[in-house]
This record gives C-alpha cells, structure tokens and sequence, in this order.
C-alpha cells in the first residue's frame, strides 16, 4: 500500500522563505521586474501612435503671391504637414526626400494665382515619399482633401459674387508617389525587419559571452594568462562578426528572392554599413554581458534595450509622430540610423552622400560600446 504523502504548510513556508532569501540576494533582477515594466509602459503610451501628422514638409513657391501663401497656410495649418524648407527647385526637392528631411513636397506653378484670377482651372503638384506606406496615405489623403475644400470654396466665392456658374474644378492637386508608387507595406518592413531581426540574434548571442564565463568557472584560467581586457573583449566579438555576416546575407537573399524587394541602390554599400551596425549590435551584447551577473539577468537586459528600439527606432511607428523628448531618445538607439540606411539604399537607391549623418552615428556607436565594454570589464571575480 503506497503511503499518503501529506501537504506540510510548514515546508511549504520553508520553501517560500528560501526563495525569497534568493530573490534578495539578486537585487539586480528584482530591480529590473519592478521597475521595466512601468518604464514600459511610460514610453510605449507616448510612443505608440496610429496617428499620422505633422509630416516634414518642403514649398517650391513659384507664384509667390497671396494665393498661393493661402494654400501653403491651409496645408501646415490642417497639423498634418509641417513646413520645414522653402526651396527653389526639384533638384533641391529631390535631395531633401532622398536624404529623409523631408516626406512631402509642395510644388507651385507661376501661373498659379493669374489662373484662378482669370477663372482657369489651376493645379498645384504634391509629391510625397512612398517609402512609409501608412505616411503616404495619410499624405495623399489629407492634401486631396484640403486642396479640394480650397477649390470649393473658390467656386462658392465666384459665384456668389458674379452669379456666374464657377469651372468644373478650379484647382486640383496632382499627386505623385516616389521610390514606392504602389505603396507596398512589404517593401517598407521587410528591409527593417532585416536589421531588427540582425540586432536582436547577435546582441543576445554575445550578451553571454562574459557572462557564461562567470558562470562555468572558467573566468579563472583567463586570470592567470597575459591576455589584457581590451584583447578579450575584441577576441570574444571577432569570431561573431563572421556569424552575422553569415546571418545577414542569409537574411539579405530570403528578402530580396522570396519577397521580391528590389535593392535600387548598390549592394556594395549595404554590405559594408550592415556589418558596420553589426559591429555596433556585437557590442552592445558584450557591454550587456559586462553589467550582468547571471544569463537571466543578460536576457532581462538585452529585452528591455530590444522592446525599446522596436518602438522608437522608427520601425512601425514614424518618429515625427512621437513627442519631442521620444525623438531626442530614439537618437541614442543604432537601429534608428540603420533603418534609415537600409530603406534608403532599398527604396530610394541612395549612396553614402545622402547617408553620412547615418554613418557617422553607427561609427560613433560602435566605438562608444566597443570603449565602455572595455572599460568596464575588469579581468578579476567579482
């Protein structure tokens, strides 16, 4: 006959007093339960935003005139577009959007104000950038929509002041698309979804890489050999640069093969700014492995830099639409600038003229994480 085995509540506060004496000698995991999860959701409740506008916008005003002022007015006044530049010409226009300042374009012939004068019908030109479809949309929508109330307006005015009947359509917006006229989401996400996708694999991966050596014992054997902190960390992150490399041409032709994204711009210059953000994203996993204790602690980390960049870099939602602070943040994460390459060298077929803030900026991190990875590691137990 099997004996009972009885529930003791005495060993069951045993137990429960155990763990909690561990979980307080981990002060570092609770601290990252307690606190993430409000910092969360903090920054994805500003962050997180479906709605589009103020969208950066640049005026080619041939016209000049009270007319056409009026227009530009209606346009920045609807809060969808923000009127950044006054240029004079579609080559200044085409490198303000190639570049990314700019998502919309408002061009403005010289005839403009004697056509509605002379009750002819006018057109006013809108390009905008396809390479954020949602953007777009939103775009073509809202100038349509405002351009068509002016025009309506313009045939009320006409014909309550001669009683004449006003033309069909006195002003209309001509609307062109560029880099993604067909406004596919596929060509917008597949392209950030490679190095989303680049920098969460490679930074977990050499977010262990210190930690596991804590953890098996063998921090020992490295303390008695000549090898200097510097010479570690670069030793344990050279042999992962092959890996996601690897990783990313596997990655590179899926998206360019299996969902037919065309690469406009030169395939050159993508592989070697991909593996300058690979360099950036191996550090960050090893700084992460500097600070972390346990592998637990190195995957609380590396999620909370990870949830973040998802959010602000750009990714799903656009920056413009974020608070100001949110933008002034989302400037401290690398995928921000990698995204921006890699759409423009997919979409737009740009090269590294129109890319050297972005290049720059990964540089820049890639020697800040690589410097404070190095200063932080101290070849002792801890």
């Amino acid at each position: 006959m099997r004996r009972r085995i009885r529930f003791k509540w005495g060993r069951y506060r045993a137990v429960v007093f155990k763990e909690l004496l561990q979980i307080r000698r981990d002060p570092a995991s609770l601290g990252i339960a307690a606190v993430m999860p409000v910092l969360m959701l903090l920054l994805f409740g500003y962050a997180v935003n479906t709605d589009v506008d103020h969208l950066p916008a640049a005026v080619w005003d041939q016209d000049k005139s009270f007319q056409s002022r009026e227009l530009v007015r209606r346009l920045t006044n609807s809060g969808y577009f923000d009127q950044r530049y006054q240029v004079e010409g579609y080559a200044a226009l085409q490198r303000l959007m190639d570049a990314g300042e700019i998502k919309v374009a408002v061009v403005i012939p010289p005839d403009y104000s004697k056509r509605l004068d002379t009750r002819r019908p006018a057109d006013v030109q809108i390009l905008v950038d396809g390479a954020d479809p949602n953007a777009a949309r939103t775009a073509v929508a809202n100038a349509q929509l405002i351009v068509n109330h002016l025009a309506f307006e313009r045939q009320q005015a006409w014909f309550a002041r001669e009683g004449l009947n006003p033309v069909a359509q006195p002003l209309q917006a001509q609307v062109r698309v560029l880099y993604n006229p067909d406004m596919k989401s596929l060509f917008f996400n597949i392209p950030a979804l490679i190095g989303l996708i680049m920098q969460n694999v490679i930074s977990i991966l050499t977010a262990f890489a210190i930690v596991r050596e804590r953890e098996r014992g063998t921090m020992e054997q490295l303390i008695v050999t000549p090898v200097r902190p510097g010479e570690l960390i670069l030793g344990k992150l050279t042999p992962y640069v092959g890996i996601g490399m690897f990783s990313f041409l596997l990655v590179l032709v899926t998206g360019i093969a299996w969902f037919g994204v065309p690469v406009r711009g030169s395939l050159l210059l993508l592989v070697v700014l991909s593996l300058l953000f690979l360099v950036t994203s191996l550090a960050i996993g090893i700084l992460v492995s500097t600070v972390a204790r346990t592998q637990l602690q190195a995957m609380q980390i590396s999620f909370g830099f990870i949830l973040p960049s998802v959010v602000l870099s750009g990714f799903i939602f656009p920056r413009e639409t974020m608070p100001l602070f949110l933008q002034g943040l989302s400037g401290a994460i690398p995928l921000t600038y990698f995204l921006h390459i890699l759409r423009g060298i997919f979409l737009k077929g740009v090269g590294a003229a129109e890319l050297w803030k972005d290049i720059l900026s990964l540089a820049g991190f890639a020697l800040l994480f690589c410097a404070v990875a190095i200063m932080r590691f101290r070849k002792k137990l801890e």
